[in-house]
């Protein structure tokens, strides 16, 4: 069954009338349209004039909140922009339906060649971490440093616990699921998420659950929200199927810009086991694991992630020992054509 017989996704401008998504306080809102998509960027103003620009990109079912924590942190030190890929966060679904990958990555170059602001130093997460690895493989003029939060690359075994994510790149699997679970409220769902993603669903403060859930009503209302949830698993699935220089280890082994590999101890979506050989893929990699962090380690930990950029971009510039592995808990070596809207923050 091809993507295409998947339900269609309105187009952005019959969408539904849903809750604004939510801005924190010191952060922007604008949308910016390019050729076949409009990206929603989040942005945190620099603490002074003339840091290097950051670009943070999020993973599946995610959206550029994920990284708030983190741009809040690293403020002082780059230029913070965040954004929702195409279908996720405030973006709509790009005008093709295509969630691939490529087309993801495609979405990243496009923004930032639009946006004049490379090289900058890319984040990704996740799915993020996939599309983010191929922006710097195939663009390395665009990237400084690159930073992988638990990088969504492919494994030979997959845990167990990581099934039912990827199962929802299976026709059929999706319907099924969302019929199973018509009746689950928001705040169960968000439950179930945390539960999946964090080390310690604990460190979750009561605010930010109920942001949390308020950001879970909000997507159950898009009617495009498990289409694009579907086709970019699919995408992601297809990923790991691709050979020759489309691979995405073979990606990692071309990135020139010094590598940032954090790993959590917990993560129940990404193999803990995987960060040694991300380690020797990467050519210029520092390497951080977190023994009690589960997937999302920018959430759960963001002054150790913060701590460990800055030691990164300190080290960018001199010779650097690829696969160097910094230790557990620690770090060291480890526009144009633009259309902008703006909704500040509180």
């Amino acid at each position: 069954m091809s993507s295409t017989e998947l339900p269609s996704a309105p187009a952005a401008n019959v969408l539904p009338k849903v809750a604004t998504v939510r801005v924190a306080e010191g952060e922007r809102l604008r949308s910016v349209g390019l050729p076949g998509i409009t990206l929603t960027v989040r942005s945190r103003p620099p603490a002074r004039e003339g840091l290097p620009p950051a670009l943070y990109v999020h993973g599946l079912g995610g959206s550029s909140q994920n990284w708030s924590a983190l741009m809040e942190q690293l403020e002082g030190d780059v230029d913070c922009e965040a954004v929702d890929l195409p279908g996720f966060g405030d973006s709509p679904p790009p005008d093709d339906g295509d969630y691939s990958i490529t087309a993801h990555a495609r979405a990243v170059i496009r923004y930032l060649d639009a946006s004049d602001r490379g090289p900058v130093h890319l984040f990704g997460n996740s799915l993020g971490g996939a599309v983010t690895t191929r922006v710097a493989a195939v663009r390395p003029d665009l990237v400084r440093t690159l930073t992988l939060v638990s990088p969504a690359l492919p494994e030979l075994r997959v845990q167990r616990t990581a099934v039912p994510t990827g199962l929802l790149a299976v026709p059929g699997v999706t319907a099924l699921f969302t019929r199973m679970t018509r009746q689950w409220t928001a705040e169960q769902r968000v439950r179930g998420v945390m539960h999946l993603c964090y080390g310690d669903p604990e460190r979750v403060t009561p605010e930010g659950f109920r942001n949390a859930v308020e950001e879970m009503e909000r997507r159950l209302q898009l009617p495009y929200f498990w289409d694009a949830m579907t086709r970019s698993a699919r995408g992601l699935v297809n990923a790991y199927t691709l050979g020759g220089q489309h691979a995405l280890w073979r990606q990692a082994e071309r990135v020139l810009a010094p590598t940032l590999l954090i790993y959590g101890g917990r993560d129940q979506l990404v193999g803990y086991r995987m960060c040694r050989k991300a380690a020797r893929s990467f050519r210029d990699s520092r390497l951080l694991t977190l023994p009690e962090a589960g997937h999302v380690a920018m959430m759960e930990y963001p002054e150790v992630v913060a701590r460990a950029f800055r030691e990164l971009v300190a080290e960018a510039g001199e010779p650097a020992t690829a696969g160097r592995v910094v230790g557990e808990g620690t770090t060291g070596s480890a526009g144009k054509g633009e259309a902008v809207t703006e909704n500040a923050g509180s």
